[in-house]
């Protein structure tokens, strides 16, 4: 059992910070959830979330990992936090893995925090285990955690950022890829690249921060698990569950910002009337209905938006939401394991695209292109698709990050090149103090 108490709230823009500044010399399980306040998503549940401590931990077994995931929140039935990586994939379906990977998360991880902290409504509640002596006395908890800290400093080492498949590559594949929806294997793909940098020496916490300053994003995430780190500006919802209620937000669409309201105005409506990114749109919304479909009550399969245009920092972007109500006979889970891996990560069919995604692809997604949330006491989950997100291994001071596309028959391929560089922005930017 937890119980909670509330604290005061002195600045709420640097509370996370200080927190997590000063949980880090205590845990090496760290997981912030941050919200930015989002106007637009009338699903949010909370300003920001903070979990700290493994008290107790499920990672990658040689069981079926969502018979796992299954089994550790049921006997938790408390809140968990964690990620499924991209090749999770390869339970559910008959796929491989093979390429390239520098960073080697664990295929998943979830724990159970030892210290919760909600912001919701400008609200803080510290929520602690109450048969955890370590952190049964909340004043002292408190204290602990927010003793002043350094201010936050922008500057880090400048980051030199390679593309793993040069432009001339990426072209050659995109033509090869509209060969095989020519052919009609696929009606569209989504092709992704690496970018990575050698020899990076990074403040985790301090890139995020900047990264968030840069591009916030309702699905951002902060996560250390060790000496490996996620860094999400993630603007994308996989799935929520809300009661018997299940929600999923696929993205399809993407065109640049604005320099005046004018202009930016002017962009939305291009991409709204936009046939090829409706058309991407329309064959994902198709593809997540069934994927609802497969846990659904009958009939309860809605589409409640389609071909929404919402602003983001650098971009506008096209997004549809699809809800269904949850069959009482399905376990809440298998919602989660009948969706994934979101189909705007992947094209449609679903499993044909994973196939020729990993001939193409050089990298292995691992985490990009999975997700990464929680599951409450109450059974209610939320997870957001990792893109926009730079991960980090400490110890091999090597860093990447993944952008991509959705590859169709009316796909130009020096287009789709502008459009992967146009989501790198931000990212390219933090890990170069020269660009800030």
């Amino acid at each position: 059992m937890r119980r909670y108490k509330e604290q005061p709230l002195a600045d709420a823009t640097m509370l996370p910070y200080i927190v997590l500044k000063n949980g880090s010399k205590y845990f090496d399980r760290i997981c912030f959830l941050n919200s930015n306040s989002y106007k637009h998503d009338p699903y949010s549940s909370f300003d920001w979330l903070i979990a700290l401590g493994a008290y107790k931990e499920f990672k990658t077994s040689d069981d079926n990992v969502f018979d796992s995931l299954k089994r550790f929140a049921d006997q938790t039935n408390d809140w968990i936090f964690g990620y499924l990586s991209y090749d999770v994939k390869n339970q559910i379906e008959k796929l491989s893995s093979s390429n390239f990977d520098n960073i080697n998360f664990d295929l998943t991880q979830f724990f159970q925090p030892e210290i919760l902290i909600i912001c919701r409504d400008s609200k803080i509640n510290l929520g602690l285990l109450i048969n955890n002596d370590k952190w049964n006395k909340h004043e002292n908890v408190w204290s602990l955690l927010t003793r002043p800290v350094a201010p936050v400093d922008e500057k880090h080492n400048i980051v030199d950022i390679q593309p793993r498949v040069e432009k001339s590559l990426y072209i050659s594949n995109v033509k090869k890829i509209k060969e095989h929806i020519q052919r009609g294997d696929i009606y569209e793909m989504n092709y992704c690249v690496e970018f990575f940098g050698e020899n990076a020496l990074i403040d985790p916490l301090q890139t995020y921060l900047n990264l968030n300053k840069l591009s916030p994003a309702p699905f951002s995430a902060y996560y250390k698990f060790g000496d490996k780190y996620l860094l999400s500006s993630s603007p994308e919802r996989f799935i929520k569950k809300t009661g018997d209620k299940i929600i999923s937000q696929p993205i399809k669409g993407t065109i640049k910002r604005g320099n005046s309201k004018k202009s930016d105005e002017r962009l939305k409506e291009q991409l709204y009337h936009d046939p090829k990114e409706r058309s991407e749109n329309v064959m994902i919304v198709d593809l997540v209905r069934n994927d609802l479909a497969k846990t659904a009550l009958k009939g309860s399969v809605k589409v409640e938006e389609l071909f929404g245009i919402y602003s983001f920092a650098h971009v506008n972007h096209m997004i549809s939401t699809i809800a269904s109500r949850i069959s009482p006979k399905r376990h809440y889970i298998d919602a989660i394991k009948e969706a994934f891996p979101m189909g705007s990560m992947t094209g449609a069919p679903k499993v044909r695209a994973m196939e020729i995604i990993e001939q193409f692809e050089s990298t292995k997604r691992g985490l990009y292109s999975g997700c990464i949330g929680y599951i409450n006491a109450d059974k209610d989950f939320d997870f957001n698709v990792v893109i926009r997100s730079i991960l980090f291994d400490q110890t091999k001071r090597y860093v990447n990050f993944l952008v991509g596309g959705a590859i169709t028959s009316g796909s130009e391929p020096e287009e789709e090149y502008d459009e992967c560089l146009l989501k790198a922005k931000a990212m390219k930017k933090v890990l170069n103090e020269d660009n800030l």
